[in-house]
């Protein structure tokens, strides 16, 4: 399990305990499910639908995950209640393997000198997309890289105001123009500084509108098109962030995003706050987009590589 094998006590209570609300909520209604069973029949798969369904894992995925317990059941002959638990968190973790979902290991990205590694971050606003630059800012400061962010939302003075204060946080430099300037130009001068100085990782943070597809598309292509000019790999990593806390609406968000830009990679925010954590799964199955990035709190150490294993060991164990 790479990293998470040594490194965490510390973070595996963080999950612990930001998963707990999700936790309590989905083995309530699994209890309750199964009361009086004593193996794995029609009823009982019936009342884990929609104890899933109501967890905001989505319909969908549900039924996939409904589908491989009972041919898993069926093939092992008898399967009791009690075995419940690690069938299903066997046949997720399984899920979240095929849908490109891998165990993570650290923030240490692979670099090349001369060209950083560049994150575009996309989200609508008040999902916790700044904050979540700010702290995977900090991660990667941490592990000894060095950083810039780039203030492209520029519609929002308070967007530039949060993201220099995480900059200060952080301990990295952001680059920013005044509101209202082309958000092309900030993340052109964003790479080109981080070029100048030997920036390992850049991350630009963008406008979270959604009124206008038509309009969010063009603009997130005309930035990805001016950072080639700096960097011909750019973007490496578009990144998605979405609110855990909001269910079926992160659902219809990465929907979208998804149709107005290609999306690489996924952060799900909030769910320490929230008993919805099952929309992890429904998006990753869905979308086939991989979750990198979990936010578990507040602080800028809360937002964890996602790691398939120790999450769906922390929701089910």
């Amino acid at each position: 399990m790479g990293i998470f094998s040594f490194f965490s006590k510390e973070k595996k209570e963080v999950l612990d305990k930001g998963l707990s609300k999700t936790k309590e909520s989905v083995f309530g209604k699994i209890a309750r499910a199964i009361a009086g069973k004593s193996e794995i029949d029609d009823e009982v798969l019936d009342n884990l639908e929609e104890v899933l369904v109501t967890s905001d894992v989505g319909v969908e995925t549900t039924l996939k995950i409904i589908d491989r317990v009972q041919k898993r059941a069926a093939r092992d002959k008898f399967m009791n209640t009690n075995e419940l638990n690690k069938l299903l968190k066997d046949e997720i973790a399984q899920l979240l393997m095929e849908n490109n979902t891998t165990d993570g290991d650290s923030f240490d990205i692979p670099t090349t000198p001369g060209q950083p590694y560049v994150i575009m971050v996309v989200g609508v606003n008040g999902v916790g997309k700044t904050t979540t630059i700010g702290k995977l800012a900090y991660q990667f400061k941490k592990a000894g890289k060095k950083v810039y962010l780039g203030a492209a939302d520029t519609f929002r003075a308070a967007a530039v105001e949060q993201l220099v204060e995480w900059g200060h946080r952080a301990d990295v430099p952001v680059i920013k123009q005044g509101m209202g300037s082309d958000p092309a130009s900030v993340a052109f001068d964003t790479l080109s500084s981080a070029v100048a100085n030997d920036a390992d990782v850049v991350i630009i943070d963008t406008a979270g509108r959604l009124h206008n597809k038509v309009g969010l598309m063009n603009e997130l292509t005309k930035i990805k098109n001016v950072m080639k000019k700096v960097v011909p790999t750019a973007p490496n990593d578009v990144m998605l962030v979405l609110d855990g806390s909001t269910g079926q609406n992160a659902f219809e968000q990465a929907k979208q995003f998804t149709k107005a830009t290609e999306v690489t990679s996924l952060a799900i925010t909030k769910l320490d706050g929230t008993a919805k954590g099952g929309v992890v799964i429904g998006i990753s199955d869905q979308f086939k987009i991989p979750v990198k990035y979990i936010g578990l709190g507040e602080g800028i150490d809360h937002l964890q590589i996602f790691n398939r294993e120790e999450f769906v060991d922390s929701l089910f164990g």
